[in-house]
């Protein structure tokens, strides 16, 4: 299996080559030169663990992987640091299938992928021979930096360095990272939108100039962003896991589709699933949920992604993980969309740097793959209706996103009548986002998020998750602040 760039790069890369150097030369995005088929036949693999299907899945992408290096890789990765009963769980609430995939560390789904990455990572490195200390470089709307943190906290030659937006993340979230240990991990506060962090993160990745500086020190930029391949792939494999699952209950029978509810705004975790559907998974619709920085919903409804500052406000809400104007893996299902056209993906990501959009109405390929999509978006309001609705009438309690993503899913039946099964990707711990989520249940105001993780605790019975507790009484290790200006200098002298 080769890796090829999204932007048109003639240098293909094998599996382990793609996962070391993150990002192409050209800016581009690796994507796979073919989509493998499944390993298996599903019902082969009805009673198979998460770890078992996980390795297979892992093993089409990296084939240049022995079975001994990802057996290593996937039983360092999944382990007792997740404490469901099979890694993630599958659970049911008025008719929805939600898969719970944040009982790792960190109590989000990124600890599906960054809890492997850096056993994908240190593998590869061995297997190419590489020596020089890689730096791992990211930016996060929230999840994906403490994540990665702990996935590459003291493992031998790395560093990583995590910018995310000042005010941009909640409460629990920013005190996760600035509590992080590990004599190699950095973390700073940006003056600006998780926009602005990613956009310079990609530009620091390809300046020469610093590029260059790293190089005469032996060190090589990485990403665990989702714009790694090593990032995107382990989380193709869950979305296997569900549909497998899902047939193994009788919810539907092998071969009959599913629906995939996503709340993104990366576009990663809904492009993994429909990565699992061109291997082989039935999936009807893919049911895109968006907050209100609705871009994705807007895009898939017109074919005209725009997001100017003159006909869109980016806004700070309830569901911060989804506060994302540029989806950086749009870029990888517009490329596979129509027909791997680099040329025409690059005039279209030339139109979104220079000029704020771009438009495919003139891809057919494009607008005909595109149906496979369905869009939505939710508001604040009615976002903490969802939450509290559903704890009320069905006992289930749901984070800020999935709560995003089950009213999104709501509209959906509501305008089309599919009732197809629905698989819907609830991507973090209700406690991570206790304020807003004690609000949706009538609880009284919390003086900040930590009280506010304590009272929605007694309130409900539902136990907090391991890597929350305590959280204000850890050592505060990381306080820098930057600007944008800033992060290349920030970089250099790390």
């Amino acid at each position: 299996m080769l890796y090829v760039s999204t932007r048109g790069s003639l240098n293909k890369k094998t599996g382990a080559q793609a996962v070391i150097q993150g990002i192409a030369e050209d800016k581009g995005l690796y994507v796979p030169a073919s989509i493998p088929k499944l390993p298996f036949k599903v019902e082969d693999m009805l009673d198979a663990s998460y770890k078992e299907i996980a390795k297979k899945i892992l093993l089409c992408y990296f084939d240049d992987f022995t079975e001994e290096e990802m057996d290593y890789c996937v039983n360092g990765a999944y382990d007792s640091k997740f404490t469901a009963s099979d890694v993630c769980e599958l659970k049911e609430a008025d008719g929805v299938h939600f898969l719970e995939l944040y009982h790792g560390k960190t109590a989000a789904f990124k600890d599906m992928a960054l809890s492997i990455l850096p056993y994908l990572l240190t593998t590869s490195m061995k297997k190419e021979g590489v020596t020089d200390k890689v730096l791992i470089l990211t930016a996060t709307s929230g999840d994906t930096g403490k994540a990665a943190l702990e996935g590459f906290s003291d493992v031998p030659g790395t560093e990583i360095i995590v910018f995310y937006p000042d005010g941009g993340v909640s409460q629990v979230q920013r005190q996760q990272m600035i509590t992080t240990t590990g004599a190699n991990t950095h973390v700073y506060a940006v003056k600006g939108n998780f926009d602005d962090c990613q956009t310079e993160v990609k530009k620091i990745f390809n300046d020469p100039e610093i590029k260059a500086a790293l190089k005469e020190r032996e060190i090589i930029f990485s990403s665990a962003n989702s714009i790694n391949i090593g990032r995107l792939v382990p989380q193709v494999a869950y979305y296997v896991y569900s549909y497998v699952k899902m047939v193994a209950r009788g919810v539907v029978k092998n071969g009959e589709p599913i629906n995939i509810v996503v709340p993104t705004g990366n576009f990663g975790n809904i492009l993994a699933g429909y990565m699992a559907m061109k291997m082989g998974i039935p999936v009807n619709r893919f049911i895109c949920a968006s907050n209100d920085n609705k871009v994705l919903t807007d895009f898939i409804k017109t074919g005209l992604y725009d997001i100017r500052p003159e006909t869109r406000d980016f806004m700070l809400t309830n569901s911060p993980s989804m506060d994302i104007l540029i989806s950086s893996n749009l870029e990888r299902l517009l490329f596979m969309l129509n027909g791997r056209d680099s040329d025409q993906l690059n005039e279209w990501m030339y139109s979104l740097e220079n000029l704020g959009f771009y438009t495919v109405l003139d891809s057919e390929s494009l607008t005909e793959g595109m149906k496979a999509f369905w869009g939505g978006y939710c508001v604040e309001a009615d976002t903490i209706k969802a939450i509290g609705d559903m704890w009320k009438e069905h006992g289930y309690l749901m984070d800020t996103h999935t709560g995003v993503a089950y009213k999104v899913y709501k509209d959906y039946v509501k305008e089309t009548g599919d009732e197809t099964p629905a698989v819907l990707a609830s991507t973090a711990s209700a406690f991570k986002f206790a304020e807003a989520v004690g609000d949706a249940l009538g609880l009284p105001k919390a003086a900040d998020g930590f009280r506010a993780v304590e009272n929605l605790e007694k309130a409900t019975g539902v136990q907090v998750p391991y890597g929350l507790k305590d959280l204000d009484k850890k050592e505060i290790r990381h306080s820098g602040v930057v600007t944008i200006d800033e992060m290349p200098r920030t970089v250099l002298g790390i």
